[in-house]
């Protein structure tokens, strides 16, 4: 366009020295020569008036000239202020996000279909986690989710956590089949260890006894006996010691949640779990475990992570898109949001514009001001050549009825 523009004054000023040879030739002429010699007026002029808003013309220093590089400072103040009085105002901000359907918006987004069965972001989003887990260092990062759980679970107190479950199984009778798993446990234990039983009894009869020969019925009669109990118990449900073994469980769920001694002792007793080296390096291998599949996982698009990623994103749209209550309340958190953030940061934002601009060297400012506004201003100088060859032709008419 500025090559047009400038084409154009060239022209005029060719016609301008052609038609001033034919002046004597026709009246018709002098039409001419008006045209081009006001044309080249009007060109120069508005030449004049563009060239001098970015620099000087042809380099000379002129008197307000080159108006933007020497107001560069006031001009990124002035453009602060403005959008400090226009724009980042909370009621102008809360009116403009009005009719703003954001929530909408963002969930039309997340819909929107990619070229797999992944949504827009979520192959990004995959590979932003990928990319997040592989740059972190394995063994500070563990170390940190250690120190992390380790300072988290610290806080938590178990006890109650662990009355309260015992209670609630026992009122839901989901403590049963521990029971029967506990009596036939006793039983095999019992079968595995005769002989330590035997020698246990043994041991503890008198001389009289084990000199004849007693000892080896006494330890057979006490074994029979605890079998006998133990399947007693097992296909008994209203056996007495049922009902002793669930009071001594609701004795320790009680205590777990109300006596202080045994909670101070689980307490005592997860810290010195927490501080046991062996459970400290297991952590740390189950850690580099789970992120080396999550890596893999997040990777390929065909796994469950991969894929779930861009569902679970595809389904957060869905409910943003169909929602009108989530997007009524997603709306006015946003609008909120902007609001505050008008509120708290406006000061802030514009101070960022001011000091950005005022750190643009002249030229630089000069050429982005110049291309954001583009071929218009080289209308301007079109415009101002085709507008005074007009006024030279009205000068030369009304000049010649009188």
């Amino acid at each position: 366009m500025r090559i047009t523009a400038t084409l154009m004054l060239v022209a005029m000023a060719g016609l301008f020295i052609l038609s001033r040879q034919y002046l004597g030739i026709h009246p018709s002429w002098g039409y001419v020569h008006a045209f081009a010699e006001a044309a080249m007026v009007g060109g120069l002029a508005d030449w004049f008036a563009v060239t001098a808003l970015f620099r000087h013309p042809l380099g000379v220093p002129i008197p307000h000239t080159a108006i933007i590089p020497a107001n560069k400072d006031r001009i990124a103040d002035n453009m602060a202020q403005f959008l400090r009085s226009n724009f980042l105002i909370p009621t102008v901000v809360a009116r403009r996000m009005q009719n703003m359907n954001i929530a909408r918006a963002a969930g039309e987004f997340l819909v929107q279909p990619a070229k797999g069965s992944q949504s827009r972001i979520g192959s990004g989003a995959a590979e932003l986690l990928a990319g997040v887990l592989e740059s972190l260092d394995p063994e500070r990062l563990g170390g940190q989710v250690k120190v992390g759980l380790k300072a988290q679970a610290r806080k938590i107190e178990i006890s109650p956590l662990l009355g309260q479950m015992l209670t609630t199984t026992i009122a839901d009778k989901r403590h049963l089949p521990l029971i029967d798993a506990l009596v036939r446990w006793s039983g095999l234990t019992l079968e595995d260890n005769e002989d330590m039983v035997r020698a246990m009894i043994s041991e503890r009869a008198n001389g009289i006894i084990r000199w004849t020969g007693l000892d080896g019925r006494l330890s057979s009669s006490v074994l029979d006996g605890l079998y006998k109990l133990l399947a007693e118990v097992l296909v008994d449900p209203e056996h007495p010691l049922r009902d002793k073994i669930e009071e001594g469980l609701e004795q320790l769920a009680r205590d777990l949640i109300h006596d202080p001694q045994m909670r101070a002792k689980v307490e005592r007793m997860k810290n010195e779990v927490l501080e046991n080296e062996a459970v400290a390096r297991w952590w740390e291998g189950v850690w580099e475990r789970m992120r080396a599949g999550m890596i893999r996982m997040a990777r390929d698009p065909d796994t469950v992570l991969g894929g779930q990623i861009g569902s679970s994103l595809a389904e957060l749209g869905e409910a943003l898109r169909d929602d009108q209550r989530l997007q009524t309340q997603v709306n006015r958190f946003a609008r909120r949001t902007a609001v505050g953030v008008a509120t708290r940061y406006g000061d802030q934002i514009v101070q960022l514009v001011s000091e950005t601009v005022r750190r643009w060297d002249a030229r630089t400012l000069t050429d982005r001001i110049e291309s954001a506004v583009g071929r218009d201003l080289q209308f301007i100088r079109i415009n101002g050549t085709l507008v005074g060859g007009l006024v030279g032709i009205t000068i030369h008419f009304i000049d010649g009825l009188f």
